[in-house]
């Protein structure tokens, strides 16, 4: 079984240092990811594009193969192809024929002949010459050059003539880790996801950095999506999932930055820290899924103020795609149903956002923010190597939410204190008590350890992400709260 690699046409045109830099780095590619399906599979770099020869045994694999075909970046298309020495016309049409005969039966076809190399006989000729013989020697109804029912492809390249089995759909881009090495921002949701892929695609090494607001549930959900990505699209190279332990900023954030502000201060935060992480595993430019007036924060206006606090190069790679495009993409990379779960924070940005926020007044918000917090997040960032992510996620279990409550229990409302204004929490006969997400860690110790607490949020995210991290620190007695709707 042999397939001939077809390259992106962008790695066509590069100059010839450029392209054989490209084209070996497809080659190691390509070698990585096959052999781990079959360490026989051999992979051969040419000037114009890579051959794959895989052995016999192979053949069980095939699946496997085309798949790992079709996620790899720098591919335009595959083709899966039959070899044989080229002598003359009758002895191609012999081949073909013996191929073809039975699948031709009573269809309409068209021969095409792609050619390379010096011959005496132009790709016409020779294609006249066997759709003629296929006319007359098989039962196929007749030649059409306009809608065939089937097209007969074949490749000739100097003494040697390829039988085209199989036309396999590349990815295109530029192969994986031949450019740059990018940071994205990554929340596990639709954008970010997306915005992850298409540099992946570009040809950048793609780092995940992960802006962890205290809780395991979420970080779990993220470290999925971004280990899918990986390993689906990227595991050629080796990259860093990084988290970055946030709930102290956000903390800081809602008790001392203006509620209109606060979506913008808290990107200009995460901002201030990606940078940091990128100098220090030398990423050329960091990457976020936000898209022009998608939300608040992402008005042109924002996102001018956003970027003043870095001098790193910050790419949108959705700046201008609307969100039904961005969803269409995640469900045809496979990442929808992981994204379309994923945990979100609740009620860090509360209502009234700014769409023009001024930078002046947002510098004097943050003079009341303590930044010694961001140091204190970049001290206790975990950085790991994604490839070991795999056996972690498969252990990784959520609390099933408890609806009816008994009387050791205490309904413990997590929400941000607007939202328990606005929507207060009320269940006859059960104690209810308060205790934002962001004071969790610090206060939970000091509670009653003798009662049993469920934790609450109108979304049921934040309560499982919370009451999640709460278990991981040895408390057996939390739970999450979920009303019946």
């Amino acid at each position: 079984m042999k397939f001939i690699v077809k390259l992106f046409p962008e790695v066509t045109i590069k100059s010839p240092p450029v392209k054989k830099r490209l084209i070996q780095r497809l080659q190691a590619n390509l070698k990585i990811i096959l052999q781990r399906i079959d360490p026989k599979i051999k992979v051969q770099r040419l000037w114009d594009r890579v051959d794959i020869i895989c052995p016999v045994q192979t053949h069980d694999l095939y699946e496997q193969v085309v798949a790992a075909l079709e996620d790899t970046s720098g591919i335009a298309h595959v083709i899966q192809v039959l070899e044989y020495p080229l002598e003359d016309f009758h002895q191609v049409l012999e081949i073909v024929k013996d191929f073809w005969a039975d699948r031709l039966s009573g269809k309409t076809f068209m021969v095409r002949v792609k050619r390379s190399g010096e011959h005496d006989f132009t790709s016409s000729e020779m294609e006249r010459f066997i759709g003629a013989g296929l006319l007359h020697q098989t039962q196929a109804l007749k030649v059409d050059l306009e809608s065939p029912q089937i097209k007969v492809n074949l490749e000739v390249k100097d003494n040697r003539v390829f039988l085209v089995e199989r036309r396999i759909n590349g990815m295109g881009g530029y192969p994986q880790a031949s450019q740059e090495a990018v940071v994205s921002l990554i929340s596990g949701g639709f954008d970010s996801a997306v915005a992850s892929y298409l540099t992946m695609k570009r040809g950048a090494k793609t780092h995940f950095l992960f802006f962890n607001l205290g809780g395991a549930a979420h970080e779990i959900g993220v470290k999925q999506v971004s280990y899918y990505l990986w390993k689906k699209f990227g595991s050629a190279a080796r990259v860093k999932f990084i988290s970055v332990p946030f709930e102290e900023v956000v903390g800081e954030l809602l008790q001392n930055i203006n509620h209109s502000y606060r979506g913008v201060v808290l990107k200009r935060m995460m901002l201030r820290v990606a940078q940091r992480v990128a100098d220090k595993i030398k990423a050329e430019a960091l990457v976020t899924g936000e898209s022009i007036a998608q939300v608040s924060s992402q008005t042109l206006t924002n996102l001018g103020v956003i970027d003043q606090v870095t001098s790193a190069l910050v790419l949108r790679p959705l700046i201008t795609f609307d969100k039904q495009k961005i969803i269409d993409i995640a469900a045809q990379i496979g990442v929808y149903e992981l994204a379309a779960c994923m945990p979100e924070y609740c009620g860090v940005i509360s209502d009234r956002p700014t769409v023009r926020a001024q930078l002046k007044r947002v510098e004097e918000d943050e003079k009341n923010f303590d930044f010694g917090l961001l140091e204190r997040a970049l001290e206790n960032t975990i950085v790991s190597s994604i490839n070991t992510l795999g056996g972690e996620l498969n252990q990784s279990q959520l609390l099933t939410p408890q609806q009816d409550l008994v009387p050791n229990d205490v309904v413990v409302d997590v929400r941000e204190r607007s939202e328990q204004q606005k929507k207060p929490l009320n269940i006859p006969g059960v104690e209810i008590i308060t205790l934002p997400f962001f004071q969790i860690n610090e206060k939970f110790v000091s509670l009653d350890q003798t009662r049993h607490y469920l934790f609450y949020c109108e979304k049921g995210v934040m309560s499982q992400l919370h009451a999640l991290h709460i278990k991981d620190q040895g408390f057996k007695n939390v739970g999450v709260y979920r009303p019946q709707c």
